[in-house]
């Protein structure tokens, strides 16, 4: 145990998402009251990476080795440094820093994962005790190392029959016979992004690319007959899965009009959404992510989901992750497990995170 068990922390959460929206800061007051967690954000920021931080984390999954540590310790700088820059006008005393860092490798199934920002580089250039490499200790358990963010959902949002994070990769977590459980949907922004820089825009805004087109039905069935969306929770995605299972797919129409891949892809994760959770009864589905913008997209949930979907308030929907990861973070300096069996199919409960105290 790092220090006496406290009741309240202010901290700061890290996230930064796969599909490469920029650096999410939060600091945040999390305190806990006759066993009930609440939060309060203090502050709130997105850094934008930069053309050469977008290239190099871009890349960082075909570098070799010693590339790769090298990036490691400098990601973890530039962290250190946005947080230095982001507490400069902060009176609070912060306790610590919760670094989800940046998933470069994802394969479970191997018992490999790796999450760019090197922790103790972090600790280093802002003298904060950091938390980091929250995934490692749960797949050594034989567990998927994500979703993380359930343990959060429960702990913080209970009050939602689920709770779904829009991102680079969309994932759930729901209660099921009071036990907590959470998976992967289906790749998002990820893919979305991608097709619309082919059409020289950064992402599809508002869904403009897929309103133009029209579905291609064999594509359409392609897509949806994956073996993933076969599988039972626990389950998650990564890049590798999209580049070995995904793309191939896609690229089979790389002929066809963008817009009509985009549209497609849309109905895809639409189709895909509805299959899971209108499994579930009905009630309130808490909303958060980068896809919530998304009008066109949260128009397609609308008309094909059978709950009532609950959009918060802009700060909840950009930095719920972020909020999350410093809960985390608490939960792991107070010595209590923030990595549930039940959401990620480890042979145990765990309190993971590396801690770089200063």
């Amino acid at each position: 145990m790092l220090e006496q068990i406290n009741k309240s922390y202010c901290c700061v959460g890290l996230m930064s998402g796969t599909s490469l929206d920029g650096l999410d800061i939060a600091l945040c007051n999390l305190s806990i009251n006759d066993g009930k967690w609440s939060y309060s954000f203090v502050k709130t920021q997105t850094v934008k990476y930069s053309e050469e931080w977008e290239r190099q984390l871009r890349r960082a999954y075909f570098s070799n080795g010693s590339e790769l540590m090298q990036l490691h310790r400098d990601y973890g700088k530039w962290l250190g440094q946005q947080v230095a820059f982001f507490l400069q006008d902060v009176e609070e005393k912060v306790d610590f820093i919760a670094s989800h860092g940046h998933t470069i490798y994802h394969e479970p199934w191997n018992q490999m994962n790796f999450q760019l920002g090197d922790g103790g580089m972090i600790a280093a250039v802002t003298g904060i005790t950091t938390i980091s490499d929250f995934r490692s200790l749960d797949i050594c358990f034989r567990g998927q190392g994500a979703p993380l963010v359930p343990v959060g959902d429960h702990l913080l949002f209970d009050r939602y029959t689920a709770c779904v994070n829009l991102g680079g990769f969309a994932n759930v977590s729901v209660l099921m016979d009071e036990r907590r459980i959470a998976w992967d949907i289906c790749a998002v922004n990820f893919i979305l992004n991608k097709l619309a820089q082919r059409t020289g825009k950064e992402f599809d805004e508002d869904g403009q690319l897929g309103r133009k087109g029209q579905v291609i039905d064999s594509l359409l069935q392609k897509l949806n007959n994956l073996e993933y969306y076969q599988l039972t929770a626990p389950k998650s995605l990564g890049q590798e899965w999209v580049e070995k299972e995904l793309w191939p797919v896609i690229n089979e129409y790389a002929n066809d009009p963008v817009e009509n891949i985009a549209r497609t892809y849309y109905e895809h994760v639409a189709t895909i959404f509805s299959k899971d959770l209108n499994a579930f009864q009905k009630g309130e589905v808490l909303f958060t992510g980068g896809g919530v913008n998304n009008g066109y997209l949260m128009d397609l949930f609308k008309e094909k989901l059978n709950h009532q979907l609950i959009i918060p308030d802009q700060n909840l929907i950009d930095y719920k992750e972020a909020l999350i990861f410093a809960f985390l973070g608490v939960l792991r300096f107070r010595g209590e497990n923030n990595c549930w069996s039940s959401v990620t199919g480890a042979s145990k409960d765990s309190c993971s995170g590396v801690i770089h105290k200063v």
